[in-house]
């Protein structure tokens, strides 16, 4: 058994027509028990950049208190917002010094430009490597499942509403399918003025 698979848990993010979506489920368990429903995943790390950590539960928040730190220090010295491109590299680099004794977090960045309003969206291995795809990413203990619902409900250019729904479903039909996430949902659609927040009610058992 991988140790990725120990705490279970989905995530996807997805591109729309200016706009980005991420979302994850809320589970926090121990391998088959169920410990928790309302883990954090998604952690803001600007005005329109969030990044999400499946993986093993230690290693999601250790990697989010280092990542906040460097993006401090980063916007610090520079005197500007982090984009999400600067933020996958600095995160990928993170991750790849440690990569003899990895985080098993595998990491997924979403947020739009802070120039140019350019949906962005990433994810990467436990030792870095970036996968900058054009439609959808995905990472947990789901993701062949939501492989399978985002390559099906996915379209090119959809506006937040329905890239809201297009999230929700592929999320929700993905976990109903993998024992060891679901258990409730977070959809975060961020746009060039707002930034929406859904929790969605889901199968609890």
């Amino acid at each position: 058994m991988s140790i990725l698979t120990y705490n279970g848990g989905a995530m996807l993010a997805m591109k729309g027509d200016g706009c980005v979506s991420i979302a994850a489920d809320k589970r926090y368990g121990i391998q088959m028990q169920t410990v928790g429903t309302n883990f954090q995943k998604i952690f803001e790390m600007g005005p329109h950049l969030y990044v999400g950590l499946p993986g093993l539960a230690t290693d999601t928040q250790t990697v989010m208190e280092k990542i906040r730190f460097r993006k401090n220090l980063y916007e610090l010295r520079e005197n500007r917002k982090i984009s999400p491109k600067v933020m996958a590299s600095m995160l990928s680099n993170m991750l790849y010094e440690k990569r003899f004794g990895p985080f098993f977090v595998e990491p997924i960045v979403a947020g739009l430009d802070p120039v140019t309003y350019e949906p962005f969206i990433c994810n990467m291995d436990l030792i870095g490597c970036i996968n900058k795809p054009d439609e959808f990413v995905v990472g947990g203990t789901a993701s062949a499942q939501l492989y399978g619902m985002c390559e099906s409900v996915w379209e090119p250019n959809l506006g937040p509403d329905d890239l809201f729904e297009t999230t929700s479903q592929a999320l929700m039909n993905a976990f109903d399918r993998d024992a060891i996430s679901g258990w409730g949902a977070v959809v975060y659609i961020i746009e060039k003025d707002k930034v929406t927040i859904k929790d969605l009610k889901t199968r609890m058992d």
